[in-house]
This record gives C-alpha cells, structure tokens and sequence, in this order.
C-alpha cells in the first residue's frame, strides 16, 4: 500500500507561519518536512544602525519571545564594547526574563498545548462537585469549590454553542482524548484561572522595564532608578508589589501547573516513547540566564548530550555553530552545502519553491524558510528538556532531585524526557526551579538595595568614541524555548552584520546537506513508530510539534503574500 501524503497547513496555536507535510501509512508516521512559510528580515534591518539601538530592533522579531531577543542583543553589543554592567542590573534582568519564562510555559501549557490532551465537550458532562473532591486530592489550590466548577462549565457552553468562541470547532470527541470528564472540567478551569494570573504577574515588567510585551533595556544595565525615598523611581511601595507577584506566580506554579501535568501526564503514559527527537541535546544554561560572550558561567556550564549518551555531558564551544541553507530560501556565495558561523553568515532570501497555490514544498531539495543550525555537524534539540537532561548529567542536586521524584510519577527514566510528554513535563518542572530561583534574585536585590547598592548602569562605554573601530560580540540566552544567541560585528560605530540563531531555528530547521532531519521532523518521523490515527483530525502530530512550542517568528526572523492549497485546518 503506498504512502498517504499528508499537509497540515497552517499549525495554529503557535507563533508564526508552520506547514507540515507527511508520509503515513498504517496509521504511522513515515517521513516529515517542517516549513516555514514565513519571511523575516530583521538582521538586514539592522544593518547599518546605531549598536545601542539594536535591542529595540532585535525584540521585534517575535510578538511573544520579545525581552529574551533584547537581552540577548544588549548582552552581544555589551561583548563586543567590552561593557560589564552592575550586579543590580544583572538581578533586575534576571528577575523580568525568569517572570517572562514562568508567564510562557504557564501559557504554553493551558493555552497552546492543553487542549491537545484535554476534550472540552467532556468537561460539559463533568459532575461539579466529583471535579471538586478530584481537585482537592491533587492540590491545596483555594480556588477549588463546586460552585467554581459549575460557573465553569456555564462560561464554557455559552462559549462553545456560540461557534465563534475559542473553544468551538476542535477535535472534540478524538478517541486519542483519554482525561475522564471531571478530570476535563478541572483543566478547564486553570485555563480561565491562567489568562488573570498571568495578565497579574508580569506587571513585574512595567516597574523594572516600564511595559509589556517589549520592556524596556539599556546597553550598560538598565534604565530604571533605584530610590526608596522617590515616589516616581523603584522604592518600597514597588519591591513590596514584586514580592507579592512572584509569591503569586510561585504559588500557581506548585499548586496548579506542575500538579496538573503531572495528573494529566499519568492518562498518556505511552507519549513517554512517542516524539522522541534528535539524540543530541544543548543548554548553555539554566532557564532565564543569560551572558554577554560565550557561556562559560552560571549554575550549570554549558554543555551538550551527544549520540543518545545522556550521561556525559561534553562542554559547549561556539566555534562550532554553522547554519545550512541546503532546504532553506536563502543564497550565499559560498554556496548551499557550506555551514557558516554566525559571525560570516548572511541572510540573502532567494525563494526557488513553486508559485502559488502549491500542493507541496517538501517534494523539492528547499522547502522553508528556516536556515538550519547544525552543532559540530549535528541536528541538535534545544528547550526545557535539553536543559533538564543536561543539568541531571552534571549532577546539579536540585534538578537531579526534582526530576527523580518526577520520573517516578511518571514510571520512567531519564530518557523519557526526550519525548513528547518529557518535553511538556520538562516546562513544569523548570518552572518549579525557576520560581524559587526568582525568590533568590529577590532576596539578592534587596540585600544589595539594603547595602547601598543601587546602581543600575554603568556608562563608562556609552558613547561610540570608547569603542574599538572594529569589534565583534555574542549574546547568549536561555530563553523558554531553548538556547538563544545574537551575534553582532561593529564598524566605525554602526551594526556591520548581525545574526540571530534562535531556539525555534535548532528545531524547526529543514535538511542539512547530509540529509539529517530537523528535530521537529525527527520528532515525527523517527522510528516509524509515531501515530496518526486520522489524517483528518491528525491530533497526535499536534501533541509532538506543540510539545517544542513553536516560535516561528523567531525562527526565520514581512509575510509573503499568497496562500497555498490547504488540506487540513488545525484549531
């Protein structure tokens, strides 16, 4: 029986523009192309500008991962001009980006991924009250009366009836949907209780960074002032109210999101060894952190899983980055097959795939928009899980810890994390790290304040006329959806080249010259073993791609106009 081929046009519930085409035959997954079917060119718009200005370009990639790019930014111009900036400033950028990676794998879950394992017409048959006593025995939650549950399935009625709301049209009914009915309703009503919490918590921004989404930053720290006697600075009133935010966001974490995909996780255990992807996994280190330079510190060094050994951890060196255009819309002198570093890379778009409307992209050599990185010549996986599994490898306690006693839940190993469930297991129990690591920021920042310290900028290298005439730097993040760096040349004070090699780029990447599949696609398509019960309804592909939150604004970095056949609509 030949091969069905399958296009699932667009993947929504993500960021940007994805296509993916398969090959399936007796309900299994043969092959898969990840495309990306969207342009962005914001490395050329950068070139020619103002260094200090670059930030506030960079952010603009993406709508959603927007103070990582300008974190990530700042910390390459700050390389390349030899810029160190003041403790507090390092522990205020600490605290809005771990605020912004909690408010992101939060919202991942229950708006983007939740609904892939969680049947919203169920939860209409749910007994209110047997919702509450589940609730009761999974967590300490308040917010867990019968009336609560009842207002819920009202709310969420109303919504579906309406055929507008975001909850109509879905694959409700699917037989890969497992959850018993009030098990249903009480996911349900985290997600409403997410949408207010996480709107709360990130006000952290609009103090320390003046708004959101795209807070403010500046090259030499940041541009908040430190004054407990000022009433228009950042004084007691205003580190009261943080305090009060992160207790917030901790408690939601402990008491709502990690116990929820761990009871959710426990119905689809078989996901354990289902989306397994690349063997080769990155972290340059803990969730939030980031560094100006190649990443030699934090609480764990940077260091890669290589060849399926997830007991070894070797150490990360930049040099050995290149981007392939082999599958990708984009031409370079040096030709297709030649990996480029960063710091020599281009971004000259050359779109050779067929006109409008097309049936397919994969049945030609370029089908994306998406460069593809490649480490020492290897597909690589970044993301939660890549830090998780690279940090139990190094033997850091707390995460070792963590991820025992979550395994054992789960009844599985280390190498389940490596999967498609391991993946939305990985996000809750970073958060669970990261809300307390944000406690130690906190108490950081106020003993410094309490000290007399509040400086939050340096301007010794301000001004263009202290830089070198030439100078190159790297800035590397681990942003929510993996290992994220920027690269910057500087001549005569202006952005000569600029490059930007993002979490989404590692794993939406096409083929490489030697045929290695990206993650997403090995994600799908290795082993031959992932399911797809109906082509129609393909839910098991979505449960794997939403499993690496997909960030494609990222991930290519102005829309091509046009449209293209379009097989399947996925809600």
């Amino acid at each position: 029986m030949a091969s069905e081929r399958i296009v699932i046009d667009p993947i929504t519930r993500i960021e940007g523009h994805l296509r993916i085409e398969l090959e399936a035959d007796n309900g299994r997954i043969g092959d898969a192309w990840a495309c990306a079917t969207q342009f962005r060119g914001i490395e050329r718009v950068l070139q020619g500008r103002d260094p200090r200005d670059a930030w506030a370009f960079a952010q603009r990639i993406c709508g959603v991962c927007t103070g990582v790019h300008a974190i990530a930014s700042i910390r390459a111009v700050e390389d390349a001009i030899k810029c160190k900036i003041p403790p507090c400033a390092e522990l205020i950028r600490n605290l809005v980006s771990g605020m912004a990676t909690l408010q992101d794998h939060v919202m991942h879950f229950y708006h983007l991924h939740a609904l892939d394992w969680v049947d919203v017409m169920s939860a209409l048959k749910a007994d209110p009250a047997a919702t509450s006593r589940l609730a009761a025995s999974v967590s300490p939650w308040s917010n867990n009366s019968a009336t609560w549950y009842a207002e819920v399935q009202k709310r969420v009625a109303a919504s579906a009836e309406g055929g507008l709301g975001i909850f109509s049209g879905g694959y409700w009914g699917h037989p890969a949907y497992r959850l018993p009915p009030e098990a249903n309703l009480m996911a349900l009503a985290h997600y409403l209780e997410a949408l207010s919490w996480q709107r709360d918590i990130i006000r952290l921004h609009t103090i320390f960074a003046g708004k959101n989404p795209h807070p403010n930053y500046l090259v030499g720290g940041m541009g908040c002032s430190i004054n407990l006697n000022n009433q228009i600075t950042v004084n007691q009133v205003r580190l009261d109210e943080m305090a009060g935010m992160i207790d917030q966001a901790k408690r939601f974490v402990l008491e709502v999101y990690y116990p929820d995909v761990l009871a959710i996780a426990s119905f689809y255990p078989d996901y354990a060894a289902i989306g397994a992807s690349s063997p080769n996994l990155m972290a340059t280190g803990e969730s939030a952190w980031s560094c100006s330079g190649a990443p030699a510190g934090g609480v764990f060094p940077a260091a890669l899983l290589m060849d399926g050994n997830y007991g070894t951890a070797h150490p990360f060196d930049s040099k050995r980055v290149a981007e392939f255009v082999s599958s990708a819309w984009y031409s370079q002198p040096e030709g297709d097959r030649q990996g480029l570093h960063p710091w020599q890379g281009h971004t000259e778009p050359r779109y050779t795939g067929p006109k409008p409307p097309f049936k397919q992209l994969s049945d030609q050599p370029k089908y994306t928009w998406c460069k593809a990185p490649r480490y020492d010549g290897r597909a690589v996986q970044v993301g939660p899980n890549a830090r998780i599994m690279v940090a139990v490898a190094q033997g850091h306690a707390e995460t070792v810890q963590l991820a025992k006693e979550g395994l054992g839940k789960l009844h599985a190993g280390i190498e389940a994390l490596n999967s498609t469930l391991g993946r939305t297991y990985c996000r809750a129990l970073e958060s669970v790290i990261l809300a307390r690591r944000m406690d130690q920021w906190f108490a950081q920042l106020n003993e410094r304040i309490k000290s007399g310290d509040t400086a939050t900028f340096h301007k010794e290298h301000w001004e263009p006329s202290s830089w070198p005439k030439q100078a190159q730097g790297m800035g590397f993040m681990e942003a929510a959806r993996g290992t994220l760096s920027h690269w910057i040349e500087i001549e005569n004070g202006r952005v000569a080249r600029y490059q930007a090699v993002v979490p989404s780029t590692w794993n939406s990447s096409g083929r490489d010259p030697g045929g290695q599949r990206g993650p997403y696609e090995e994600a799908l398509a290795g082993g031959g073993k992932h399911p797809l019960v109906d082509a129609k309804r393909p839910l098991e592909v979505l449960r794997t791609i939403h499993s690496f939150d997909p960030c494609i604004s990222c991930a290519v970095h102005v829309l091509v106009p046009g449209g293209g056949g379009v097989e399947v609509k996925v809600r």
